[in-house]
């Protein structure tokens, strides 16, 4: 009970703030209250889709919008209330010291607020308003194609610039646009590279989910060594309820059976050799494992019968496993490719400058390359998207590794 109190008080505070910023920068009563009614039937339209929200059922469309609707609302007023309050903060002050040094009351010696901090709140306020209502509406289908080379001392000489295509994170229960969906797919296939991998969340929570973009992800092309992927967190069914045990059996099953529909080999927690003139390489599939989330990944069972000395490429969908488990493993797995992050869909990237999301703070690799020693993950930012129905800053991807000899300095 205390918690909602808190809540309930911090949320009147914003509410408060954010409107004195809007009357104070505009002076305008209709503007003001006009606010204040949208915000109100926003409230609203969120409370009310929170208590439709069917936990057998778990994310729609409809709570996808609610959830972003929330957002671009809230964050602006977030720093509405952070100037404001600080505002007031100095402006308390200055009351304090004009009392102490003139003996008097604090009546009439609080200063106005100022209309210019005002309007410097609502300017501020207006760039995430305005960049979250932009992920919603254009860049969550934003698609990029990032090409990355990664050099090895030790990559088998005939598998010298193979190419892989990496994609990550459909969550085909967010989709929502058939021609956007088939200009991802189109892109994938322009890439012509030799292996293509999917690294898991093929669904939100449920098998019938992928049904209505069966026929277009199946239209991503065989590659000349296949099309492979894992699961992620999200497909196994943990985040709704099943009224019996056989109906979450049987919706992990179809989760499992949609990889073959659209024609990838599920990697669970085994290999692949691939063979390459007189050289080969393994391709390692393990199950999910996340610091944080389900532990079924087992990298002992999946890599049987290879050695140190094979040149390994691991699919796992949680980077927090290479974090915790791969990086010293002594059978030395040389390429990681994960996702699952989603570089939280908001961040900020130019590259060569600056890399940052709020989502930095919980992983250590969560977007793009990174090296301990002489082995490498690569992060997916993910085809798809999740919890908020957009993307600012951190764009929906399409990655393509080629793999390069790196010669020994004598």
């Amino acid at each position: 009970m205390t918690r909602w109190i808190i809540v309930l008080v911090v949320a009147l505070a914003i509410e408060f703030y954010a409107f004195q910023a809007i009357k104070n920068a505009f002076r305008i009563k209709w503007v003001a209250y006009g606010y204040e009614i949208i915000s109100v039937i926003s409230l609203l339209f969120i409370v009310w889709t929170f208590t439709q929200f069917d936990r057998h059922v778990g994310q729609t469309k409809l709570t996808l919008y609610s959830a972003s609707i929330f957002l671009i609302l809230t964050v602006p007023k977030i720093i509405l209330t952070v100037i404001m309050f600080g505002e007031d903060l100095v402006r308390a002050f200055n009351a304090v010291v004009h009392y102490f040094m003139h003996q008097e009351s604090f009546e009439g010696h609080l200063p106005d607020r100022r209309r210019f901090v005002s309007q410097i709140a609502v300017g501020l306020a207006a760039i995430p308003f305005l960049s979250l209502i932009y992920g919603v509406f254009k860049g969550k289908y934003d698609f990029r194609v990032i090409k990355q080379a990664v050099f090895f001392e030790d990559l088998p000489e005939s598998f010298d610039g193979f190419t892989i295509t990496h994609i990550s994170d459909m969550h085909s229960g967010s989709l929502d646009d058939p021609a956007k969906i088939q200009y991802a797919v189109d892109l994938i296939n322009e890439q012509n590279s030799d292996l293509v991998v999917f690294t898991g969340d093929i669904v939100n929570s449920l098998a019938s989910e992928m049904t209505p973009w069966i026929e277009t992800f199946k239209g991503i092309h065989n590659a000349p060594f296949g099309k492979f992927s894992i699961l992620g967190n999200h497909d196994y069914g943990e985040y709704i309820i099943f009224d019996t045990e056989e109906e979450k059996v049987a919706n992990f099953n179809g989760i499992k059976g949609l990889h073959e529909k659209i024609g990838f080999e599920l990697l669970l927690n085994e290999n692949r050799i691939f063979t390459k003139g007189k050289d080969s390489i393994a391709l390692v599939g393990v199950e999910n494992w996340g610091h944080r989330f389900k532990k079924v990944g087992d990298l002992t069972v999946a890599s049987k019968g290879l050695t140190e000395s094979d040149f390994k490429v691991l699919l796992t969908h949680d980077p927090s496993h290479w974090e915790h488990e791969v990086k010293d493993d002594p059978r030395k797995y040389h390429l990681t490719l994960s996702g699952h992050t989603h570089g939280f869909q908001f961040g900020i990237e130019i590259p060569g400058f600056i890399k940052w999301s709020p989502v930095s703070f919980v992983y250590e690799q969560w977007a793009g390359l990174y090296q301990h020693l002489d082995r490498f993950i690569y992060v997916n930012r993910g085809l798809g998207f999740h919890g908020y129905s957009g993307r600012v800053g951190i764009w929906p991807e399409i990655t393509v590794l080629k793999l390069k000899k790196k010669q020994k300095i004598s």
